[in-house]
């Protein structure tokens, strides 16, 4: 059995977004030279997120109003967490979007379902981040 790894950068300059980490993760597989396996995509912050879903922008900004309405990030001093930051509603959103993926590795291509892509989800931004790609298998 092969092992693969690689950290992804993002860098959004907004508190909050969402960027398709698609063909970054195809391209480590085919760094990789893994054909079968699987692939763990997740974000290595408390503040941000891995997710599949569809790359449609009027999705993206129902997640954005939906996650607003769940956790807002305003006023700060509803949560006991803010204090020395003031992004205790991006935690809370991470918990609901999640930590990370698992896709499976099939003839060397990510096999995911029709319309799926996989996505970084951002909600403390303006700084620089990590997104972890573990590939295993053969």
């Amino acid at each position: 059995m092969k092992s693969y790894r690689k950290e992804l950068f993002f860098h959004l300059p907004q508190r909050r977004g969402f960027v398709n980490i698609t063909p970054d993760v195809a391209r480590c597989l085919a760094e990789s030279g893994i054909r079968d396996g699987l692939v763990l995509v997740n974000a290595m912050h408390i503040t941000a997120s891995v997710f599949i879903n569809d790359d449609e922008s009027g999705l993206h900004a129902d997640f954005e109003r939906w996650l607003e309405r769940l956790a807002p990030e305003k006023p700060y001093d509803q949560y006991a967490h803010n204090g020395v930051e003031d992004n205790a509603d991006a935690h809370l959103k991470r918990s609901i979007m999640g930590r990370e993926v698992v896709v499976a590795i099939t003839n060397g291509q990510l096999d995911l379902g029709t319309w799926e892509q996989i996505f970084y989800g951002e909600f403390d931004g303006r700084r620089r981040k990590r997104v972890l790609v573990k590939i295993i298998g053969e």
